[in-house]
């Protein structure tokens, strides 16, 4: 393991309480339900293609519960992450599933291949050797199978200022190892993996700015179910055009593997 990777495991076994408690706040978890639900309604004709998935830096694992109510309903599911205490979390709340501790940097596919990756909110963790990583985690997934990414990225030179201050300022963030994506290494990262696009959005506007990360902003997460879904209905007029792409603060794509 190396250095930065150890000291990303290190932060995240840290914060992981914080992280799970913040996660549970019914704005977040409403704003998410319509984030994903809006996406995979777009793709859900992909879902009978689908029976394994894996996803690396599980977290809680938030991607099966995602892809259970949104797309498929039963699937075979594996699970890693490096942060002991997230896999200990993720096991407690879903101890039905195969959820192990594994570092995505020297991960090694093992078995038959995999239909689908999704990868919520994890590669920027490895930011600095992001390209190595998808290299490696398509050798797991078989061709024509799908990656769903959900990153952190910036397409302007304000949004990459707001993200440095706050990934500087905020403990929640370990700046020495963690950073947004430029919106155009991230796509040309995923290209040069071998992956073809198929679907993208650009969720990371105001309502994600007020309510997608309640543990780092919480003077921002301010009001209920009436004014997220007004605010989201409004994010959703731009999320899938070039103004939402170049103010957004976040990127989910679908990719399929060549």
């Amino acid at each position: 393991m190396n250095k930065l990777v150890e000291q990303q495991r290190e932060h995240f076994n840290e914060i992981s309480e914080k992280y799970f408690q913040a996660r549970k706040h019914p704005n977040h978890l409403l704003l998410k339900d319509l984030i994903w639900e809006k996406f995979l309604k777009r793709n859900a004709g992909i879902g009978t293609e689908v029976n394994r998935v894996l996803e690396p830096m599980c977290g809680m694992a938030e991607g099966y519960e995602i892809l259970s109510k949104n797309l498929i309903p039963n699937f075979e599911y594996y699970g890693f992450d490096y942060s002991e205490k997230m896999v200990e979390i993720a096991r407690n709340r879903k101890p039905a599933l195969k959820i192990e501790w594994n570092d995505v940097t020297t991960y090694q596919s093992s078995g038959d291949l995999f239909d689908f990756i999704i990868l919520i909110g994890g590669l920027h963790h490895v930011y600095s050797c992001a390209q190595d990583v998808l290299n490696n985690l398509g050798k797991s997934l078989r061709p024509g199978g799908y990656f769903l990414s959900f990153e952190p990225t910036h397409n302007n030179w304000l949004t990459r200022r707001i993200r440095q201050r706050v990934y500087k300022s905020n403990d929640l963030f370990d700046d020495d190892t963690e950073q947004g994506f430029e919106y155009r290494d991230l796509d040309r990262y995923f290209k040069n993996a071998g992956y073809s696009k198929v679907d993208e959005v650009y969720p990371g506007l105001l309502a994600y700015v007020l309510y997608y990360n309640p543990d780092a902003f919480p003077a921002l997460n301010v009001g209920g179910k009436f004014l997220i879904k007004s605010i989201f209905a409004i994010d959703r007029l731009f999320w899938a055009i070039w103004i939402g792409r170049k103010m957004s603060f976040a990127t989910m794509s679908l990719w399929k593997r060549n």
